[in-house]
C-alpha cells in the first residue's frame, strides 16, 4: 500500500474520530449545562457550523478507507471499514435527519418536543461516535506501520 494513501486514511480516521469524541462527550455534556434559551441558540448554531465541516471530513475518511482496507487486506482493516458503514447509516437515518429539523427551529420559538429530539439525537450519536472512534482503532491496526 502506498505510504500516503496509509497517512491520508489515518489522518481522516483520526480527525473524524476526534471530531465526534469531543462532540459527544465534550460539547453535548456542555450544551446541557446552559438554560434552556441558550442550549437552544447554540444547538442550532452548531448544527448549522457542522454541517459543512463533518460531511468535509466524512467523504474523505470513508473513500480513503474504501481504497486502504482491500488493499491492506487485514480483518482489522476491513473491520474498521465496516464500522465506518455503521457510522454513515447512523448518521444518514439518524442524526442527519435531526440536525436538517433542528436547522429550522427558531432559537426564541423552539418545538414544545426539542428536549425529546435532543434525546433521541444524543442516543443515535452515542452509536455513531463511538463508531468514528472504533473505526480509528481499527484502522490503526489493521492499516499497521
Amino acid at each position: 500500500m502506498p505510504e500516503a494513501l496509509r497517512i491520508a486514511t489515518l489522518v481522516f480516521a483520526g480527525l473524524l474520530a476526534g471530531e465526534e469524541f469531543i462532540v459527544r462527550w465534550g460539547v453535548a455534556p456542555a450544551l446541557r449545562a446552559l438554560d434552556d434559551g441558550a442550549h437552544v441558540a447554540a444547538r442550532i448554531a452548531l448544527v448549522r457550523q457542522l454541517r459543512v465541516v463533518v460531511p468535509a471530513l466524512i467523504v474523505p475518511t470513508v473513500v480513503t478507507s474504501a481504497v486502504a482496507a482491500p488493499w491492506a487486506g487485514t480483518a482489522a482493516a476491513w473491520a474498521g471499514l465496516g464500522v465506518l458503514v455503521v457510522f454513515v447509516l447512523c448518521s444518514a437515518f439518524g442524526t442527519v435527519p435531526i440536525n436538517m429539523a433542528v436547522s429550522e427551529w427558531a432559537a426564541a420559538d423552539p418545538p414544545a418536543d426539542w428536549r425529546a429530539t435532543v434525546r433521541r439525537w444524543e442516543a443515535i450519536d452515542v452509536a455513531r461516535s463511538s463508531a468514528a472512534v472504533v473505526g480509528f482503532a481499527l484502522l490503526l491496526v489493521g492499516l499497521g506501520p
